[in-house]
């Protein structure tokens, strides 16, 4: 049972603490990937998917990816651009910040709207710059900026960009799950088990519009392991293109049924009410929030680190009592701090945080 330093309750944003029955998922037989075994796992993960956030299978398919959720977001980027399309990159935290690497590793020609951490985009911008320039092909931009727990606005932004004609690519990778999330807009939404899915490491997936993956077969694989439409062409087919994580799927499948079972919104009730718990508890203890409230994650607070405490001994102090924080990244890891209440927090781990967090820093 989690809730000692050995094994510390997890207040990082993924991986999370799962449930005995997901963990316990990856002590199967050795099977081979090319086998009818390990395949008909994956037809049930896919239709899963598919179920368990509320896909309509004729609109959207799926592609499972065996790596984090940065993979599937790289694969994601790397293979939704024609080879001579832009992209247009929304950039408010590191990991917007990241997908406008992907581009250049990638030499895929960007245009970005940048602004402040603590800030959601600029909307006239991002009209002003698709307006400009028709080139752009996509609009690409994160759903649950982790970098500060800001929740970016999905639905106008996506309107803005089905207004010129413009595909849309979401990382929503600590988002989905976790946060109410209409996809009528949305062509490729990324994620990955091990956050609010409450899986496993080593996993993650795409949900991309059937309409926009007939595009991506004309588009250039720029890279033999990370093509978005050879997933969907191996896997729709019953077969696989490499390798997979046979032990973390069934894991996976576990989580999804899981998911299936508590409902989306459910899920998604769950983790605002756990938030809401812990954000009643900082105020309490006089720690100020690092963004505008309103503008919260239902999975992410970050705090500002109370005068005279440094991350890294309030992180051991933390531990010691059987919970493990985060450090804010870049320049921020000296002055904030990150609690995430992803996955299962029974209701004594919740209220036990506050009382962690008042010792410590006492």
């Amino acid at each position: 049972m989690p809730g000692t330093k050995e094994e510390p309750w997890l207040l990082n944003p993924g991986p999370c603490n799962v449930s005995d029955e997901v963990r316990a998922a990856v002590n199967t037989p050795d099977i081979c990937h090319r086998e009818n075994d390990y395949l008909e796992i994956q037809t049930e993960v896919r239709d899963l998917l598919m179920e368990a956030y509320g896909c309509d299978p004729d609109v959207w398919t799926s592609a499972m990816i065996t790596g984090s959720g940065t993979a599937a977001l790289e694969m994601s980027i790397s293979s939704c651009v024609s080879a001579s399309g832009s992209m247009l990159v929304v950039e408010n935290g590191v990991y917007g910040e990241r997908i406008r690497s992907m581009c250049d590793a990638h030499d895929i020609k960007t245009y970005s709207v940048t602004g402040p951490w603590t800030e959601r985009p600029n909307l006239a911008a991002i009209e002003e710059t698709l307006k400009d320039n028709p080139e752009i092909e996509v609009v690409a931009m994160v759903h649950h900026e982790t970098t500060t727990g800001l929740i970016n606005p999905v639905s106008d932004v996506a309107a803005i960009a089905r207004k010129y004609g413009k595909r849309i690519v979401l990382d929503t990778i600590s988002g989905l799950g976790g946060e109410s999330l209409d996809l009528a807009n949305v062509d490729i939404a990324v994620c990955t088990a091990n956050k609010l899915a409450q899986g496993l490491p080593g996993v993650s997936f795409c949900l991309v519009r059937r309409d926009f993956a007939e595009d991506l077969k004309g588009y250039p694989a720029r890279t033999l392991y990370l093509n978005l439409a050879n997933y969907i062409a191996k896997q729709e087919t019953g077969g696989t293109p490499f390798t997979p994580a046979v032990q973390i799927t069934y894991a996976f499948r576990q989580a999804l049924r899981e998911l299936r079972d508590e409902g989306l919104s459910n899920r998604v009730g769950r983790m605002a009410a756990t938030s809401e718990t812990l954000r009643a508890g900082f105020r309490r203890l006089g720690l100020k929030s690092y963004i505008d409230e309103s503008f919260h994650s239902n999975t992410i607070t970050t705090l500002l680190l109370p005068e005279g405490v440094t991350y890294p001994v309030l992180h051991d102090r933390m531990r010691e009592r059987g919970y493990v924080i985060y450090a804010g990244q870049g320049d921020l890891s000296k002055t904030v701090f990150r609690i995430a209440n992803m996955g299962l927090l029974p209701e004594h781990a919740i209220h036990g945080v506050i009382t962690a967090l008042e010792e410590s820093i006492r």
